[in-house]
C-alpha cells in the first residue's frame, strides 16, 4: 500500500470529485505525463539557452540539457511516478544506473536525429529539438515502465 502524497490530496478536494476516478485508474500515466512535461520544459529551456543564446552547438547543449532533465526525470519518477520499487541504497544505485543506461541510449537516438536534421540538412533548430522530444519521450516512458522502474504493486 503506498502512502498519500500532494497530488492525492490535490484530487480529493470536492470540484475535483469528477475526476478522482479518472485520476486513480490511470495515475501512472497522469503523473508521468505532468513529469514528463517538466522534463521537456527543462530540455527545451537549457537547450534553448545554449544554443540560441551563448550559441554552443547543437549536440554539446543537447548533452548539457539532457544531464539537467535526466536528474530531475529520475527524482520525480522515483518519487510520484514509478513508486513501487524496492527499497535501499543497492536498489537506488541499481535503478539509477539502469535509468541512466536508458537514458543514454535516448540520448544517442536524439543526438543522431539533430545531427542530421540540423547540421547535416539544416532544418530549424528548435522544431526538429521538439520533434526529437516526442521520440525521446515515448522511448523513456517504455524504458523506465519495463526496465527500470518494473516493481511489483
Amino acid at each position: 500500500m503506498r502512502k498519500e502524497d500532494i497530488f492525492d490530496r490535490v484530487v480529493s478536494v470536492s470540484w475535483l470529485g469528477w475526476f478522482r476516478p479518472i485520476y486513480y485508474k490511470y495515475r501512472e500515466m497522469w503523473l508521468y505525463a505532468l513529469f514528463g512535461l517538466g522534463t521537456v520544459l527543462i530540455n527545451l529551456f537549457v537547450y534553448s539557452l545554449f544554443t540560441e543564446t551563448i550559441d554552443l552547438g547543437v549536440l554539446v547543449a543537447n548533452a548539457i540539457a539532457w544531464i539537467f532533465a535526466t536528474l530531475f526525470a529520475f527524482y520525480t519518477n522515483r518519487r510520484w511516478v514509478f513508486i513501487f520499487h524496492p527499497k535501499g541504497v543497492y536498489a537506488f544505485f541499481v535503478q539509477l544506473g539502469g535509468f541512466c543506461l536508458g537514458r543514454l541510449l535516448t540520448l544517442g537516438i536524439e543526438e543522431m536525429m539533430l545531427y542530421f536534421c540540423i547540421e547535416v540538412y539544416h532544418l530549424p533548430n528548435m522544431l526538429i529539438k521538439m520533434l526529437a522530444q516526442i521520440i525521446v519521450i515515448a522511448l523513456n516512458y517504455v524504458f523506465s515502465k519495463l526496465i527500470v522502474f518494473r516493481g511489483k504493486k
